[in-house]
């Protein structure tokens, strides 16, 4: 699929989710593995959005591009905020979700709901860009 391109912004949610949709179509997924991906690329993108630009008083574009082939759905999440890797952040535990609200610590049930929703999740920092690399597998 051609790459999506949209500003860092909150805005941009609605077209993220689109395009994640249709990706999802294109590839054949199942609805409800379509909706997981969607919550996963909505979650790193809301992430990006507001701690990578917003917050480092930064402004910048997000790229998104989904691929396909016979095994799986990747999408590659790519910006230029401040460097982070999701995939080092603490994991909010089984343990932690059964906590009350209130004694729950702040922060982490985003990655987790991300890595939680797709097959494989990774990181890598290229250049200036962060990339963030989520796969579905389109089969069993």
């Amino acid at each position: 699929m051609e790459p999506l391109i949209v500003s860092g912004s909150l805005d941009s949610l609605g077209k993220i989710g689109q395009y994640i949709m249709s990706a999802g179509k294109e590839a054949g997924l199942e609805k409800k593995a379509s909706y997981k991906l969607r919550l996963a690329v909505d979650e790193i993108a809301t992430n990006i959005i507001t701690h990578g630009y917003d917050e480092a008083g930064l402004a910048g574009n997000i790229s998104i591009q989904a691929e396909i082939n016979e095994q799986n759905l990747t999408v590659y999440i790519e910006d230029t905020a401040i460097p982070y890797d999701p995939t080092q952040a603490e994991m909010v535990t089984e343990e932690t979700l059964q906590q009350a609200l209130e004694k729950r610590p702040m922060g982490g049930l985003g990655v987790y709901l991300a890595k939680d929703s797709v097959d494989q999740f990774m990181y890598k920092r290229v250049g200036d860009k962060n990339r963030n690399i989520l796969v579905v597998n389109r089969v069993g």
